[in-house]
């Protein structure tokens, strides 16, 4: 018997003598997974006070954008699946939030998860070529699907109140901005009401990695072949990744519309998901607070950068020297580090509580 076998039987064995400690356990571990997304979720809250408004836009863009990046970490940090259209997606959950709330029949609530979940049904159709690519390909396909969402928005216009399934009027000019929730109505309101929203996707997230898609995800990102063999559906759970994924985009694409009052195709463009992809990287793609950061990289490092009055073309030089970085030194990212340099810190005062 090996030591490893030692200490899950001496764990059983105390777990089967204290059912109540071997509940508290099971219950510790969910709760502490989930503590710091509603730990962010409250220190940002009150940021506006201390904030102007430009800011506080700044911010509701980050957060946005922070949930985008969720989704390409649970493809990548936890499959094993790139995709470069997570920003395709979020284009297409802000038309489609648009279109729902642009006769103001549909409480904001319901159009956001009704955004969500037709962004989630059209990542499972994307999803469909990932059954049988995988890396590069991958990624060359999910970027085509992007430029293909791109030329037909293009093409047929966010909507502007105008009549029929597009909702498009040639003759109007501009759009017409998505209405905002009653209780968010102003941006600080709607600043923390979207935080909110985006502290829930994280959980979601967090819930489906400590569950069993986590798992499947876990063994189908170690060896296809081998989830094959332990009996693992992994064209179902390849599809879950994907309509997961694209279900959070969309609910924030639903966020981005009634935050910007009005899209255009232009603030989505293609190559931004190689962004959002390079920020992940160096934010931490396999752990989830990675995604805040990126959304911070994304959005606050070039409104920093245009407060201080440096040409935006800088963050390119500091996005290729940070990626080169962080493969070459640190994989795991920014998140990686913290989480790792917060581990000693606590291993150590532990040690010194033990001694003294």
């Amino acid at each position: 018997m090996n030591v490893l076998e030692d200490a899950h039987r001496t764990t059983a064995s105390d777990h089967a003598r204290h059912p109540t400690a071997a509940i508290g356990h099971r219950l510790r571990q969910p709760l502490s997974a989930a503590a710091w997304p509603a730990a962010v979720a409250a220190a940002a809250l009150p940021l506006p006070l201390f904030t102007s408004a430009y800011w506080i836009q700044v911010l509701t863009a980050a957060a946005v954008f922070s949930v985008a990046a969720l989704g390409l970490s649970v493809l990548y940090g936890r499959v094993g699946l790139i995709s470069l259209g997570q920003i395709a997606m979020l284009a297409v959950g802000g038309w489609t939030a648009q279109r729902l709330g642009q006769t103001g029949a549909l409480p904001f609530w319901l159009v956001v998860l009704a955004t969500g979940v037709v962004t989630g049904l059209i990542g499972i159709v994307i999803g469909l070529p990932a059954l049988r690519l995988s890396g590069l390909y991958l990624a060359l396909i999910t970027l085509m699907l992007a430029a293909a969402v791109t030329i037909v928005l293009t093409n047929t216009n966010f909507p502007n109140g105008g009549p029929g399934f597009l909702g498009y009027d040639p003759v109007k000019s501009g759009t017409v901005p998505l209405a905002r929730p009653a209780v968010a109505v102003g941006d600080t309101a709607y600043f923390r009401y979207t935080v909110v929203v985006c502290a829930l996707m994280f959980l979601l997230a967090i819930a489906h990695t400590r569950g069993r898609p986590g798992r499947a995800w876990a063994a189908i990102r170690q060896s296809e072949h081998a989830a094959v063999a332990a009996g693992i559906n992994v064209t179902l759970y390849k599809l879950w990744a994907f309509a997961l994924a694209c279900f959070m985009t969309g609910v924030a694409g639903a966020l981005l519309a009634a935050s910007a009052g009005g899209l255009t195709v232009y603030q989505f463009p293609p190559q931004e998901s190689i962004t959002l992809l390079a920020a992940l990287l160096m934010a931490g793609m396999y752990h989830f607070a990675g995604a805040v950061v990126a959304g911070l990289m994304l959005k606050a490092m070039p409104a920093l950068l245009d407060t201080w009055g440096v040409s935006g073309n800088v963050l390119l030089i500091v996005f290729g020297v940070g990626l080169v970085q962080t493969l070459v030194t640190s994989p795991e990212g920014i998140a990686g580090q913290l989480s790792r340099d917060l581990a000693r810190l606590g291993a150590r005062v532990r040690m010194r509580r033990t001694t003294s």
